[in-house]
């Protein structure tokens, strides 16, 4: 991947004890209009067997993030700066052999669409196998046999006749196990989940995150789980990084998120949340506006044009400073704490009933 340097101050350092850290991530793509801006100074730690929700609309900067740790960007067009550093390794940087090495190892990726992921012309078994053989030097007999294992695990039933089937004989929910069971079959230590359950029903969407928990319990995995939707998260994270306009506006535990969140942009995901005891003829309240254009990001705070508190704040700060993130619990807003609080007891929370 092609590093870039920042003017900004040096990143702190990688937390001692992380499994996966990034630190100042910076991430840009060179198009015809100019510099997109997709990933803007982002910071996060993962420890292992921790789940890590990143959440945001589209165009956040959730997956670019994680192409990116695993270096999947492509060189030519991509300028990344940052620390990325998995198990005491950097991956800033790295050699397209090292990677090679680690993608579908120790770490590995379900991507959002099974059907496009999975291709046509190999059977569903053959390319679980794939990556086994690759990394474990196993044979194609040994291959097979881990590859039913896996499909067993994930619960696709009769795995020993499924596993010669291509992928468009599998219905959505099964295609989707067969992507987990393609990204678990090394035993990865970094667990990269892409809107798994997108497109899914409802109960295969429980389905599919009850089995994403309990093969973490198994594997141990960390777990990063990218989606636009906070109730999937809530189900299973630890812990919470909400994005917006390549940058990260919150985190904190899901449980502080939910109940108590700080910045007015968490608030409107929450308020544009379906909740299963609320009335079915109540209106969800949409955020106004849409995300900014990340060729041209909106100077201060990018979320200001669609934000409804910026008179709070006053003499147009929101408009020309941007706030920052402190690691650890917080928000990047201006808004102090004080009136943080004011407005969601008084405002949000009894819409959030």
């Amino acid at each position: 991947m092609t590093t870039m340097t920042t003017p900004e101050d040096a990143a702190p350092k990688a937390a001692q004890g992380a499994f996966l850290s990034v630190r100042d991530l910076y991430v840009r793509f060179s198009t015809e209009d100019g510099i997109v801006k997709a990933v803007d100074g982002l910071s996060f730690d993962l420890q292992r067997g921790q789940t890590l929700g990143i959440v945001g609309e589209s165009g956040s900067g959730k997956s670019v993030t994680n192409l990116a740790v695993l270096g999947l960007h492509n060189p030519a067009t991509t300028e990344i700066a940052g620390e990325i550093v998995l198990d005491g390794q950097e991956l800033t940087g790295a050699s397209n052999r090292t990677l090679e090495r680690l993608r579908g190892n120790r770490m590995a990726m379900i991507f959002q669409d099974s059907l496009t992921a999975l291709s046509p012309y190999y059977t569903v078994g053959r390319q679980i196998a794939e990556p086994y053989v690759k990394h474990r030097g196993a044979s194609k007999r040994e291959g097979r046999e881990r590859a039913i294992e896996m499909l067993e695990k994930v619960g696709i039933p009769q795995p020993r006749l499924r596993v010669d089937d291509y992928p468009h004989q599998f219905s959505g929910g099964m295609r989707q196990r067969a992507m987990i069971a393609m990204a678990l079959v090394c035993n990865p230590d970094l667990l990269i989940a892409d809107e798994p359950t997108t497109a899914l029903d409802v109960t295969v969407q429980a389905q599919i995150l009850d089995l994403l928990s309990d093969l973490q319990q198994e594997f141990g995995s960390a777990i990063i789980l990218i989606t636009h939707d906070l109730g999937v998260v809530s189900k299973v994270a630890d812990d919470l990084l909400v994005m917006y306009a390549g940058r990260a506006v919150e985190r904190g535990s899901t449980r502080q998120l939910l109940t108590e969140p700080q910045h007015p942009y968490t608030w409107g995901l929450l308020g544009s949340m379906p909740r299963l005891m609320s009335d079915v003829n109540e209106q969800l309240t949409p955020i106004p506006g849409a995300p900014p254009s990340l060729l041209a990001p909106p100077p201060g705070c990018a979320f200001h044009p669609r934000c409804g508190y910026t008179d709070l704040v006053g003499g147009g700060r929101c408009a020309v400073q941007r706030p920052d993130l402190p690691l650890g619990r917080g928000s990047a807003c201006h808004l102090t704490d004080q009136q943080k609080r004011s407005v969601f007891i008084e405002t949000i929370q009894p819409r959030l009933g």
